[in-house]
């Protein structure tokens, strides 16, 4: 069996700014979650799609907040897309989709919980993390956790993570580190391009492991002085950095496996949401006969 993990963020953001805005009669903005529904519907129509779950940033700051001033936060986001995140969820309760609401934690940190612990598990063939967010590059393994990106419909296994990044999987938090973030808030160490991080990482795996001595540095990085000024300057910061971007796999995510399965949509439950969202009815219907 395939456990698909869906980051419920970004689809939510995806369908903000990709789906066709709509309003209800009252004036509230869903089209959004209206995007949502559907795509996440034509998710749970795939054959291979039997256990998935579904993660979102309930709260957009994080632990993450309290180590770095820096860090995301929920300042800038649009009023009428953060109205739709508690319908959001309330639309994948509805699918029948397990709906985990970070808090403490992030998105991304249940996205690795549910990796690793799925990968473990004999039963399953293979985890797959729907986003493209780059962070989760870093939970990789081989063709058994692979990333797709639904959008695209490109699947990022570990041969292509190295192949995109230049770096294997578990150096992608010290890359980050060093490229830096601005998604979520990380600056990076000055000088330190996405080329010249993976020339040096692909050689040495992790920061503590760059030679202070330049003369011993991979062939080919220009300007290695300048660098090396810039990073050992600066060493405790790249060291947060590559905290802030290291993800948790000790989410408390109460669902077994077996609770995972899709076993269809809460009928109910859809057809409220669908009235309050003014969702045409043939949805409603399509989904519930399935």
């Amino acid at each position: 069996m395939r456990v698909h993990v869906v980051d419920g963020t970004y689809e939510l953001y995806r369908n903000r700014y990709g789906a066709p805005s709509a309003q209800t009669a009252d004036g509230r903005e869903v089209g959004a979650v209206r995007g949502l529904l559907r795509t996440l519907w034509s998710l749970l129509r795939g054959p291979e799609v039997t256990h998935v779950a579904a993660a979102f940033d309930t709260v957009i700051e994080s632990f993450r907040n309290d180590l770095f001033a820096g860090y995301k936060t929920g300042e800038g986001i649009e009023p009428e897309l953060w109205a739709q995140f508690p319908l959001a969820e309330r639309a994948t309760r509805a699918l029948g989709i397990t709906t985990w609401s970070m808090i403490d934690f992030e998105t991304d940190d249940a996205l690795a919980t549910a990796a690793a612990r799925f990968a473990a598990d004999d039963r399953v063939a293979q985890v797959v993390l729907c986003t493209p967010d780059k962070d989760m590059a870093q939970c990789v393994i081989g063709d058994r956790v692979v990333m797709l990106d639904r959008r695209k419909q490109a699947v990022l296994d570990e041969a292509a993570v190295i192949a995109k990044f230049g770096v294997p999987p578990a150096s992608i938090p010290d890359w980050l580190a060093l490229v830096g973030d601005d998604a979520d808030g990380i600056p990076g160490v000055p000088g330190w391009g996405a080329l010249t991080s993976a020339r040096m990482l692909s050689a040495v795996h992790h920061l503590e492991a760059i030679p202070r001595e330049t003369a011993t540095w991979p062939a080919g990085i220009r300007g290695a002085a300048r660098l090396a000024d810039s990073l050992f300057e600066r060493f405790d910061d790249a060291l947060l950095y590559r905290r802030l971007a290291t993800l948790r796999t000790d989410v408390p995510l109460p669902e077994s496996l077996a609770e995972l399965e899709w076993r269809g949509v809460d009928e109910g439950a859809l057809r409220t949401l669908c009235d309050e969202i003014e969702m045409p009815d043939s949805f409603v219907r399509t989904a519930v006969e399935r």
